[in-house]
């Protein structure tokens, strides 16, 4: 078993150890097969990854809930495997084509609930994620529902996705009327690419105790070396050619920079995300166990003050926190 490489920290202000890497399921069914997702799932856990990340409209097929239902049946060959997994799923997008079949109602969350739990085959999930916000369902709904889930053991605690800074607040001054422990994450688009949380979010979840957990973590490849691919004869499609294009000389520096460090340009995105305030784990999405092997050097790597100048040069970010990141 290698796991002296991993590193473990609380999720948010809870007392849960979740892995610094997360890994994210969404390309299992559509683009990695069951055996090879069984495979990277094991490998995971071999590794010391005890926090998994998946959704119930991942597979992409309404209502099936495709890579769920991949999960669940790794999870029934037992050995430990759910034992072992803090599993976070999430509830919000389109399960059907009846009015109740998606968004935040008290109906579709228990219905929602219900059915994540058949397909994983399990009687509870650790972390539930609203997936976006939903501005026409009022907090007391949302939380009255979200409370029976914990008073029946169904779920055990409650993160959002996509949030505002304000949303977040809003929601745990809710919650905390209700005497409920409310939102202990949040999954927002952040890297270095793409840091716009910076001016609310952070700030927000800093003051919650709210942990982040970045998706994107390498900007959809951005990040990952792409000039360094395409020198060695990989094409990008159309969309991500016009992103190389707009970003090149972000992108030249970038990459010349982690030649420099003697690092993977993949490697450093997590690192630098590792290095941020209040961010939990980053979700990493491997295709391959190869992918899932590569990440764990992120670990490993320190980012000095001077190095951290450097990205921030070459990737600035909004300018710190509102108020005084655009004002005196």
């Amino acid at each position: 078993m290698e796991r002296k490489v991993m590193q473990y920290t609380r999720l948010g202000r809870t007392g849960l150890r979740v892995s610094r890497l997360c890994l994210g399921t969404m390309n299992f069914g559509p683009l990695t097969s069951e055996a090879d997702s069984f495979a990277i799932m094991d490998r995971a856990l071999e590794l010391g990854i005890n926090f998994f990340d998946t959704a119930n409209v991942y597979g992409w097929k309404t209502g099936e809930g495709i890579t769920e239902q991949i999960i669940g049946r790794w999870f029934a060959q037992g050995g430990g495997r759910r034992e072992k997994v803090v599993i976070a799923t999430k509830v919000y997008g389109k399960m059907g084509d009846w009015p109740n079949e998606s968004r935040l109602s008290a109906l579709h969350i228990k219905r929602a609930c219900e059915g994540s739990l058949r397909r994983l085959q399990t009687d509870y999930i650790d972390l539930y994620q609203m997936h976006h916000i939903d501005r026409d369902t009022p907090w007391e709904e949302i939380w009255q529902a979200m409370e029976q889930l914990v008073r029946e053991g169904k779920v055990l605690y409650i993160g959002s996705s996509n949030f505002a800074g304000w949303h977040i607040a809003q929601a745990n001054e809710e919650a905390r009327r209700r005497n409920f422990m409310g939102l202990v994450s949040e999954q927002s688009l952040y890297n270095l690419s793409a840091r716009m949380i910076e001016l609310e979010v952070i700030p927000a979840c800093q003051s919650y105790g709210v942990g982040i957990i970045p998706w994107s973590p390498l900007g959809g490849g951005l990040l990952g070396g792409v000039l360094q691919k395409a020198a060695e004869g990989r094409r990008a499609d159309a969309r991500m050619q016009e992103r190389i294009d707009r970003h090149r000389v972000q992108i030249e520096a970038y990459e010349g920079f982690c030649r420099e460090l003697g690092e993977q340009p993949a490697d450093v995105a997590l690192a630098w995300l590792l290095r941020q305030p209040t961010v939990t784990a980053p979700i990493i999405g491997p295709r391959t166990i190869e992918q899932l092997n590569g990440s764990l050097r992120a670990l490993e790597i320190t980012l000095s003050d001077e190095a951290l100048a450097r990205l921030d040069a070459i990737w600035p970010g909004p300018g710190g926190p509102a108020p005084e990141a655009y004002a005196w």
